[in-house]
């Protein structure tokens, strides 16, 4: 049997598979207030205990050597695209596991933009169960706000809750109807449910990219920030007496962001997230026609982003999402005009997120993934995750901060290969994810150790 090495993170095989424990990585515990440089173990699927020289107290189990790398509480994505039922050659629920399970993503929420829609407990019991088959991560599926999304009829949302849903949204669409969503939110507040809204007034939609110069130059329809603007501030004001909980998905406007910023200040029950795209890319991106840069709502210019920025370290924005939305390569092949909104994200999210926030200096890697972790948990009410405390479950992602590499589509666990982030290089991979203490992904180095499962296989493009 070999001995650890202080340069490469591998396993050793013991007797006792149900205990697992990670020495010589540093700590990053949301719970905490720094970095420990402490082990950590894990019994049964939960964390038994953390501190200095626990080999002693558990001699029988399999170790992971951490070293010069960061332990932290398994990614929670609250809001990714699986699109399965009715989609399955742009992902499936088994594929898109394995995609969240190699980005360091124990725990994803998958939109009910599906065919059919997710609008009813048979569907949300669907997920469930093919999450269940695949084993790689947890699946919490969100049910839609209406019926089929089509904004005029509330669906069964208690049902829906009680068959397993996380939370309700029309994502692909906002709800248009104002007395539906009062509805919605006079309904969810009485069993407490979270309402997310894809902010959009549909009067104002349309476009296919941020109007402003850019979209001038290239002779394309905007969309403008106002349509996002108007959807929060009309929820906002139809919720201030509710006071249910009330989620903004991805975030994108400056004007977005001082509304969930007033609205905090005033005692509002609401959050929000944003994505990695709204975070390092503008509308300009989009001067190639290049349909890997069209997304909804889409780019926008350079003071979005920095307001977009600021929203995150101020904690205006509470968490981070990736709003992975995969697409055939025929599809993101079309006219810019006519391609699908959408790009991949799972596998991309922790350097690109690091990229914006850590290595420019405005978080720390503490606060990054707190945002990535424990603030989703305290959104979604997953009281046993998002800390690396004991008795918690033991859902871990170990990744090395310094490693380099290069972003290649054709290497994604995921079928979607759209994403504009190809050919970047990027810093921050991720080694192993351990979902319930079972190690569900580690990354591939020429010297993986059997016993362990190799990372989930890809799918062809002849698959795809």
């Amino acid at each position: 049997m070999r001995s650890p090495s202080a340069r490469t993170a591998f396993i050793l095989i013991a007797m006792n598979p149900a205990q697992l424990l990670l020495i010589n990585g540093t700590l990053l515990d949301p719970a905490r207030e720094r970095p420990e440089s402490v082990d950590l173990l894990i019994v049964d699927g939960l964390i038994a205990a953390r501190g200095p020289g626990l080999r002693a107290q558990a001699p029988a189990a399999t170790i992971i050597d951490a070293a010069g790398g960061y332990v932290a509480p398994g990614l929670i994505d609250m809001h990714v695209h699986f699109r399965e039922p009715g989609q399955e050659q742009k992902e499936t629920i088994a594929s898109g596991s394995a995609a969240a399970a190699a980005g360091g993503f124990t725990s994803v929420c998958c939109m009910p933009n599906t065919t059919p829609a997710i609008d009813s407990e048979a569907q949300v019991e669907f997920v469930l169960t093919q999450a269940a088959r695949a084993d790689l991560c947890d699946v919490l599926p969100f049910g839609a706000i209406t019926k089929a999304r089509e904004g005029r009829e509330l669906a069964e949302l208690m049902l829906m809750s009680e068959a397993g849903a996380i939370g309700f949204s029309d994502d692909g669409a906002g709800v248009g109807s104002a007395a539906v969503m009062l509805k919605a939110f006079q309904y969810v507040k009485m069993f407490d449910g979270l309402l997310s809204q894809h902010c959009e007034e549909p009067a104002l939609s349309g476009g296919v990219m941020n109007a402003g110069a850019t979209a001038l130059r290239l002779g394309l329809g905007g969309a403008a920030p106002v349509a996002e603007e108007l959807m929060i501030a009309r929820d906002l004001l139809l919720n201030r007496r509710i006071n249910a909980r009330y989620h903004v998905q991805h975030i994108s406007a400056a004007g977005a962001v001082e509304l969930i910023r007033q609205a905090k200040k005033s005692g509002h029950q609401v959050t929000c997230e944003v994505t990695p795209h709204h975070l390092l890319l503008t509308d300009e991106s989009c001067g190639s026609y290049d349909s890997n840069f069209k997304v909804n709502p889409p780019l926008r210019g350079a003071a979005d982003v920095q307001a977009c920025l600021a929203g995150v370290v101020d904690g205006v924005i509470d968490c981070l999402a990736t709003d992975h939305a995969p697409h055939t390569r025929e599809e993101k092949e079309l006219e810019f005009d006519k391609a699908p909104f959408g790009v991949v994200g799972l596998e991309t999210a922790l350097p690109l997120y690091a990229e914006a926030l850590v290595h420019s200096g405005r978080l720390s890697w503490l606060e990054l993934i707190r945002k990535m972790t424990a603030n989703p948990a305290r959104i979604l009410r997953l009281s046993d995750r998002g800390s690396l405390s004991p008795g918690l479950r033991g859902d871990v992602v170990v990744f090395d901060s310094e490693l380099r590499w290069r972003v290649d589509p054709q290497k994604f666990h995921s079928k979607g290969r759209n994403t504009p982030f190809a050919g970047r290089l990027v810093k921050g991979a991720v080694r192993y994810s351990i979902r319930a203490g079972r190690v569900v992904y580690q990354r591939p180095t020429g010297k993986e150790i059997a016993g362990i499962p190799a990372p989930p296989g890809r799918s062809s493009d002849k698959e795809r």
